[in-house]
């Protein structure tokens, strides 16, 4: 990752899908290509946590490029639930449908995360990321991984170590984690809404 900034790439790609989605038109569509861009380059950022989340980055980067290959033939993420509605196969293991929603909380784990780190002084990253695991994805997580995870929790970086890792000091880190937060909210409450308009509920 040398000289890489993950975390600008990040900021600027949500920006780019908040516009979207926050735009006055009526019918909003967001397409899968740009999304399923945005989403890859949060995985390095699952890698620099090291073992606690090694089984949500695998997971998470396997997703996400299913994603990128359904967008080849698939325009937006409303035509890709669709298409799940009429082949009956919305909650299907591996359906692009299930994909999307599992993706959607990678998004929203990381923006806990990053709001925890912003309000938890010191340089432990051990309460931010068990609180941002506990609140989305624990919930949907047998005994076995949420044990695992809660071992993994003592060998995270530290807030110091994982800046280093995105090359970002204190002050421009704070920046793009806050301008992150702030734009993926909508992203989220846009894709819950997709599913919860359809009567499918975003708890499985």
């Amino acid at each position: 990752m040398a000289n890489e900034k993950p975390l600008r790439k990040i900021s600027e790609a949500f920006k780019e899908l908040e516009a979207t989605v926050n735009s006055q038109t009526p019918d909003i569509k967001v397409e899968v290509a740009p999304f399923s861009r945005a989403c890859s380059l949060i995985s390095p950022l699952f890698g620099c946590l090291g073992i606690a989340f090694k089984f949500a980055e695998i997971d998470y980067v396997a997703k996400v490029k299913d994603l990128g290959e359904a967008s080849k033939s698939i325009g937006t993420l409303q035509a890709l639930l669709e298409r799940d509605i009429e082949a009956n196969t919305v909650k299907k293991p591996g359906s692009h449908s299930r994909n999307l929603l599992r993706v959607k909380r990678g998004i929203d784990m990381v923006r806990v995360l990053f709001e925890q780190i912003l309000v938890t002084d010191g340089n432990s990253l051990k309460d931010p990321a068990s609180k941002a695991y506990a609140q989305v994805f624990a919930p949907h997580h047998g005994w076995a991984i949420r044990k695992a995870v809660g071992a993994g929790m003592y060998a995270l970086p530290t807030k110091a170590q994982l800046l280093q890792k995105l090359n970002e000091d204190e002050p421009s880190a704070r920046t793009q984690m806050q301008s992150y937060i702030a734009t993926s909210a909508p992203v989220i409450l846009y894709i819950d809404k997709l599913y919860l308009s359809r009567g499918l509920g975003v708890d499985w």
